[in-house]
């Protein structure tokens, strides 16, 4: 069963919420990529419910049912989080974010040291500021999309107003359609799966309303408000060959920039194939930090 919570935070807003798993299991609090909303995907709970863990999730502010914090930058989502694991009373928890969620598992786990186990980064985008081929190797929509979010909301609003209107309402073909030039063949395949299903279920979840993808790309082309040096919490990152959204060569100069990091990188792997495949070691691995 998921219950489904809207969160006051302290600051007045709301925050949508879902929570599924054993009451009595480790918290992990999931990162959903950009754009995305707090669906939880089957197969994802059978994975983590298989493991006692309790699994919340969430749409980050200016998503559909969470009140939008203008001008936000990647550092603020700790706070957020703070306030979602006191509300399941969690002290500890692990946290961990696919793509646009990736940053900001990493200021989760940059924000609260004392209280993230550990921090799992799959297909995570690296700063944009001081990386001057950040959109080298991504897909020509990425590309567009950055591009405008440069230029501020007015610029890129009609371009996720377009790109919105392609994904409501399609099934997996015309997904694939409106994401053509975004997915190599690898991620393709698993758009036609359950699986499937449930990334586009999330995909559609994010685009109810823009703000939350809107917010994501401008705190993305700024400085996202912490520095890796200072994550002191362990943290693995994944990232595939083969993927067009956020390429290859982020998951290596993050590798190379943030202490400690465990990176996997994977050869042949896409943006969303890397997360069905490998979810399950992934897993495992961040389970072995949590208290004996």
């Amino acid at each position: 069963m998921t219950e489904r919570i809207a969160l006051d935070l302290p600051d007045g807003r709301v925050l949508d919420v879902q929570v599924s798993g054993p009451a009595d299991g480790t918290l992990i609090i999931w990162h959903h990529g950009t754009p995305g909303c707090s669906y939880q995907g089957r197969e994802k709970q059978r994975i983590l419910h298989s493991r006692g863990v309790r699994y919340a999730s969430y749409s980050r502010a200016g998503a559909a049912g969470s009140t939008r914090n203008e001008g936000r930058t990647v550092a603020d989502v700790a706070a957020d989080m703070a306030a979602i694991a006191d509300h399941l009373g969690a002290d500890r928890f692990l946290t961990g974010g696919q793509s646009g969620g990736g940053p900001h598992a990493l200021a989760t786990g940059a924000g609260l040291p004392d209280r993230v186990l550990a921090v799992l980064a799959v297909c995570s985008v690296k700063p944009y500021v001081g990386q001057p081929d950040f959109l080298d190797g991504m897909g020509p929509d990425n590309v567009e999309e950055f591009t405008l979010a440069l230029q501020g909301e007015a610029a890129v609003m009609p371009f996720l107003q377009k790109e919105r209107a392609g994904i409501l309402g399609a099934d997996a073909e015309g997904v694939i359609r409106t994401l053509d030039n975004l997915l190599p063949d690898v991620d393709r395949a698993v758009l036609s799966s359950e699986v499937g299903e449930d990334i586009i279920r999330n995909l559609q979840g994010g685009v109810q309303e823009l703000y939350g993808w809107c917010d994501d790309d401008l705190a993305f082309t700024k400085e996202w408000g912490f520095e890796l040096e200072e994550i002191r919490v362990p943290t693995y990152l994944w990232q595939g060959s083969a993927d067009l959204m956020v390429p290859f060569h982020h998951g290596e100069w993050l590798a190379a920039h943030i202490p400690g990091v465990v990176p996997h990188l994977e050869q042949g792997e896409g943006h969303l194939s890397i997360q069905v495949r490998l979810f399950e070691q992934m897993v495992d691995e961040i389970l072995a930090h949590l208290p004996r």
